[in-house]
């Protein structure tokens, strides 16, 4: 009788076990999800609307090359401590 109120107890256990590890799985990829979509869903909003360009992605045949060109004499000191 002992032996089998001991085995119930472990498979009880291991169920709880499983049932919690399922649950925290699901809610975790459901709270990542949402945050991943507030966070980079309006950045990406309100950066267009703004019409910040963090990328140039247009394309042209133009131009020998999309490098920027970096004139440290041009800008104060200032300047780069604000970059955005």
């Amino acid at each position: 009788m002992i032996q089998v109120i001991k085995n119930f107890g472990k498979g009880f256990m291991k169920g709880v076990k499983l049932f919690g590890d399922n649950i925290a799985a699901i809610i975790n990829f459901v709270l990542l999800s949402i945050t991943y979509i507030i966070g980079v869903g309006l950045t990406s909003i309100f950066t267009r609307l703004g019409g910040k360009k963090f990328i140039q992605t247009k394309i042209s045949k133009k131009r020998k090359s999309y490098w920027s060109k970096l004139d440290l004499k041009d800008k104060s000191l200032k300047s780069y401590f604000r970059t955005f």
